[in-house]
């Protein structure tokens, strides 16, 4: 059989093979007489898909010891299992995210590699459209529905049981080092986590809880059935359980009393403390190493959190010595008590407890008597009084009213309601924070119990705050403050009638901020 050469030239015409009667002569066909390649064209929105090779092969399995010539029966039942299966051939594409997505590194890296398998599978080069849809999908989004998933997945547990159990992971690490080894940081997180137990979380104040936090020690019993003396201190179980001798096994002697007697356990009803549960005391005895408190570990390598007796009175004595301290020259600070006897101050520093108030609380009113004594550690307040004005109303007519007028302030270091307290009387002004106040306050109950001496001092070195104001004053500080309030309304509405009919809008155009 003789092969049929095709000879092409470069002008507008082409020759095609056109064998007749089985002969070989070419015919001559002009270009625009050629039929046109009609191609059936994609949707741009489809995207070229995946192939998943190891169902491709299993359906299209090669086996080339079988012959060529296969009967009819097999190549129809293998024509419909193809038919019915090749759809499967195709990996399913998911939805591209209008979000960012986060992963950690192990996914980026599976992301990626799976990524460049698939893009060498479809095709070998990236085209612009595709890149630039790569960087669409990476811009943030503003639908709210894109992050509720990831609001979900940070949702923490509220379960007591398995805060308590990170928790314990968490501290074990920690205290392995000395308390001179660990940071800053490490002491914190030991003082957040200790607040997931509830024995720490009652029974100690916070402030102390966070002192003593610094001073965790670790405890390991390498074998069991070892005794642990519950009078050295307060004891964690962190790893594996024991079984105490008496009870009570656990005194907080938060209040000095000592448990009037002990029981010995009963061997058929031991409690078992496992990790998380606590036993010991804080109160100093003379024999800390009686069996008394005391536990027998059940488990090799056993490991507690240890806060000794001695440790948690020093802390305690430091803070109220601190606290004492910082009321005595809190108070010596004032003008008032400057003068005063150190007995007397020191008196008086002992019944001063500390508050917090936010902006714009009223701490006393005018007409009424005053909750208690205060002194300025940090912040200010306002002091206002009541004025009798008059006041025109659109018809014209005219009523009296009764409006406050700043008349002063309280600083740091200025007390109040003194007299008030002592006199039993109402108060001549009101007084309201503008920023955070830290007072230091003397409630009524304790002022009764101050001897007279001090009650004396504080009645003459005291005045009635804003007293001295009479209603002349107060009426033409009221006018200046209103006069200076109508003026600065009258500035702001000029300016912005200039700036309304120039056009000028701030913050647009060349009046943008930058």
């Amino acid at each position: 059989m003789t092969s049929t050469k095709i000879k092409t030239n470069r002008s507008s015409s082409f020759y095609k093979e056109n064998p007749p009667n089985g002969s070989s002569d070419l015919q001559l066909i002009k270009v625009k007489d050629k039929p046109p390649n009609i191609r059936i064209q994609i949707h741009s929105s489809i995207k070229t898909p995946l192939i998943d090779y190891k169902k491709l092969s299993w359906l299209c399995p090669v086996n080339t010891n079988k012959s060529n010539d296969r009967n009819a029966a097999y190549s129809e039942i293998d024509h419909e299992t193809f038919m019915l299966e090749y759809k499967k051939v195709f990996m399913p594409q998911s939805p591209v995210k209008r979000c960012l997505q986060y992963y950690n590194d192990k996914e980026k890296e599976q992301n990626s590699s799976s990524s460049s398998l698939n893009t060498l599978a479809v095709n070998t080069t990236t085209s612009p459209k595709s890149l630039q849809n790569v960087n669409v999908s990476e811009q943030p989004s503003f639908d709210v529905r894109d992050y509720l998933p990831l609001l979900h997945c940070v949702k923490k547990t509220e379960d007591k049981k398995v805060l308590q159990r990170e928790s314990i992971q968490t501290l074990r690490p920690i205290l392995t080092k000395h308390p001179f080894e660990r940071t800053a940081t490490e002491n914190d997180l030991i003082f957040s986590n200790l607040q997931n137990f509830d024995f720490f979380k009652n029974n100690i104040e916070p402030d102390v809880l966070k002192e003593l936090s610094v001073l965790a020690q670790l405890e390991t019993w390498p074998d069991d059935d070892f005794v642990v003396y519950g009078k050295t201190g307060i004891h964690m179980v962190l790893k594996g359980s024991v079984v105490p001798k008496y009870t009570p096994y656990l005194v907080a002697g938060v209040d000095g009393v000592y448990p009037s007697k002990f029981t010995c356990c009963d061997e058929n009803d031991l409690p078992l403390l496992s990790a998380g549960e606590c036993f010991g005391t804080w109160l100093p005895y003379e024999d800390p190493f009686s069996e008394e408190l005391s536990v027998i570990t059940l488990e090799p390598n056993c490991e507690f959190l240890k806060f000794t007796v001695s440790d948690y009175r020093r802390i305690k004595e430091h803070i109220k010595h601190r606290e004492e301290s910082e009321k005595l020259d809190l108070l010596l600070h004032c003008e008032q008590y400057k003068l005063w006897p150190k007995q007397p101050v020191s008196s008086l520093a002992e019944t001063v407890e500390w508050v917090v108030y936010p902006p714009n609380t009223v701490l006393a009113s005018e007409g009424y008597k005053s909750p208690f004594i205060g002194f300025i550690l940090s912040g200010e307040c306002h002091v206002l009084r009541q004025v009798e004005v008059f006041h025109t109303l659109k018809n014209g007519k005219k009523e009296q009213r009764t409006k406050q007028v700043v008349v002063g302030k309280l600083s740091q270091h200025s007390s109040f309601a003194e007299i008030s307290l002592l006199l039993d009387e109402p108060l001549t002004c009101s007084i309201i924070t503008t920023t955070k106040v830290r007072l230091g306050i003397i409630q009524p109950e304790k002022l009764i119990s101050l001897d007279d001496v001090t009650k004396q001092l504080l009645r003459q070195s005291n005045t009635r705050t804003f007293g001295h104001l009479s209603q002349e004053e107060i009426q033409t500080e009221y006018l200046q403050q209103e006069l200076k309030r109508q003026w600065n309304e009258f500035k702001h509405s000029q300016v912005l009638e200039v700036i309304n009919a120039r056009g000028i809008r701030p913050g647009y155009g060349k009046w943008s901020k930058k």
